[in-house]
């Protein structure tokens, strides 16, 4: 009885199988990712913001080289005219006018008309070939221009000395000695505007970008939720009306999807309905035909238990084409501990006495499934394995929010030609028309069928044990 004993949780490591290549790899192929979506954002919401931000850099970009090219040059401009034409003022009053009190009125009706401080040093010099002390860029260029133009005299700019005073010293060369006026910097570097400008750009731009990414949100959110319950419905579980909301083509989407769920729950009603009208017409003749065969007398026992075993054949072969059409639709999808169904469902097989080991790791505790569906599909996974090997082992563990189940048998196993085969409806590798041997050729497609419903797959690979792997994944 050992080797039915299950190997301790804590030492199971299980990777999550290769599901390789899906029946539609061609249209995938298409539908590859461009180079441009590569590199661009996943998200839907990431997108829309980006053609929202990528504008608004634009119009930035422009919109501060046409006011630096225009607006501040031409501004730059006037105030260095401005300024050159009071100190021409200045230097043309002090050429004629150079009595103390003359030079005291000079100072201080400068200084309350102009904001200028000027002083006169008399016999001094200024250094040869020095125009201009400066590390603040266009605007002391413009004044040096302005100042050329107005004084043609030898002149210096300095932008450094002062600076913690917040002023720029310009001093101009006369017969008789050098002329120093302090200018205030704001008449040459219009700082204020700079500031109010670059304010309302990047404030206006917040506040646009704020709105636009409010109402995208929006948006959004109801592509999203029509994006899941597309996805709850094609998992089999039970999806509510969607509402229809957001712009004309979501509500144009989430309409469609309405209908198309209601035309798909109708069809799986009409057929529940009509194979169940089957299921009991056609038991009713066999279960007759089972009265006759005990009731007849002139049948010798032989012959009697090979018409039973006909019948009973016959009613197993009903019950599966039955339940290959009528699929797993009714059922929903409800919170099931997977751990406790894969223990009663190993046991049930041990019991009859297949030597069947089960490892899991990290299962959820309640994941929501079909139970019933789900029983039936390792049902037939592992009556496959023990049908064609001596033993089995199914492994199971959750990854990635995804379910992975493994049922691996030391059987003959498949080549991989014929693996794809194996799940067509009534086809059999086995040529035999023996069901003891080969089934009918429904047990691998229902058990496909019942897991796709389930939003997942069924693929057969080449198992260590030396036979073939089943392997499942069902998204959780």
């Amino acid at each position: 009885m050992d080797k039915f004993v299950d190997k301790p949780l804590e030492k199971t490591r299980i990777t999550p199988p290769d599901i390789g290549p899906q029946p539609n790899a061609g249209l995938l192929k298409w539908l590859e990712p461009s180079a441009l979506d590569k590199i661009m954002p996943r998200t839907l919401m990431a997108r829309a913001s980006l053609t929202i931000v990528v504008p608004l850099i634009l119009v930035q970009l422009i919109s501060t080289y046409v006011f630096y090219d225009n607006h501040w040059s031409a501004m730059s401009q006037r105030m260095a005219g401005d300024l050159a034409g009071d100190v021409a003022s200045v230097h043309a009053f002090l050429r004629d006018f150079q009595k103390p009190e003359e030079l005291a009125w000079l100072a201080q009706n400068s200084k309350s008309t102009m904001d200028l401080d000027v002083s006169f040093e008399r016999d001094a010099k200024l250094p040869d070939g020095v125009r201009l002390i400066d590390d603040s860029g266009d605007p002391a260029d413009k004044l040096e221009a302005a100042l050329w133009d107005a004084l043609r005299q030898p002149f210096t700019i300095d932008t450094l000395r002062y600076r913690t005073d917040r002023l720029v010293a310009i001093q101009v060369q006369m017969q008789n000695g050098v002329l120093k006026i302090l200018v205030p910097r704001t008449r040459i570097f219009g700082n204020n505007s700079t500031y109010v400008f670059v304010i309302w750009m990047v404030g206006s731009s917040l506040l646009l970008f704020g709105v636009a990414t409010a109402y995208l949100r929006g948006q959004v959110r109801a592509v999203r939720r029509l994006a899941q319950a597309a996805d709850s419905f094609g998992k089999g579980r039970e999806v509510p009306d969607f509402p229809a909301e957001g712009a004309f083509e979501v509500r144009q989407a989430a309409r469609a999807f309405n209908v198309m769920r209601e035309r798909i729950q109708r069809q799986i009603a009409q057929r529940t309905d009509m194979l169940s009208g089957v299921s009991h017409d056609l038991r009713t003749p066999l279960t007759r035909m089972k009265l006759q065969v005990e009731m007849m007398p002139s049948l010798s026992p032989e012959d009697a238990s090979a018409l039973r075993e006909d019948l009973g054949e016959m009613e197993r072969m009903l019950e599966a084409y039955l339940a290959f059409a009528r699929g797993d639709g009714a059922e929903e999808a409800a919170p099931t501990d997977i751990a406790e169904l894969l223990e009663a469902m190993v046991g049930r097989f041990r019991r009859d006495g297949a030597n069947v080991t089960l490892q899991a790791a990290g299962l959820p505790q309640k994941a929501a499934i079909k139970s019933i569906a789900f029983e039936r599909c390792l049902g037939n996974l592992i009556g496959n394995a023990v049908r064609y090997g001596k033993t089995v082992t199914v492994t199971a563990l959750r990854a990635g929010g995804v379910l992975y189940v493994h049922v691996d048998d030391d059987g003959p196993g498949i080549t991989p030609e014929k693996r794809e085969e194996a799940f067509r409806a009534f086809h059999r590798l086995e040529p035999s028309r023996n069901p003891k041997t080969g089934g009918i050729g429904l047990g691998l497609t229902i058990a496909r069928d019942i897991v796709r419903s389930m939003g997942g797959d069924i693929v057969l690979d080449e198992s260590p044990m030396g036979g073939l792997r089943a392997g499942l994944r069902i998204p959780l």
